[in-house]
């Protein structure tokens, strides 16, 4: 890996159509700090019920009341694909807000 500043050590590069960016997702880094997070924050244990399958807008907007928090709800449940990860009857977490 090449370092190239403080916030890009370890960071992935990523082509698409005509340009180049460098993300953090699925670098070591990255991990650790999900797990950091997922390890520090309390949370409420929650199943998809049919309608909400697929669904990490209407997910957020039942717990936090705002679709907002969609992203929360798959970074904290370790989700890259919400058609592969949220399913009826699926367990996942909702982590509580401060």
């Amino acid at each position: 890996m090449e370092n190239i500043g403080h916030y890009m050590y370890g960071s992935n590069l990523v082509r698409h159509r005509h340009g180049a960016t460098r993300i953090a997702a699925g670098s070591p880094g990255f991990d650790l700090s999900l797990e950091e997070l997922q390890s520090k924050y309390s949370y409420d244990v929650a199943y998809v019920i049919a309608g909400y399958e697929h669904r990490p807008d209407l997910i957020s907007d039942v717990f936090y009341y705002t679709p907002d928090y969609w992203w929360l709800i798959l970074f904290y449940n370790n989700i890259d694909d919400p058609f592969e990860g949220l399913n009826v009857g699926d367990q996942i977490k909702i982590p509580k807000l401060l």
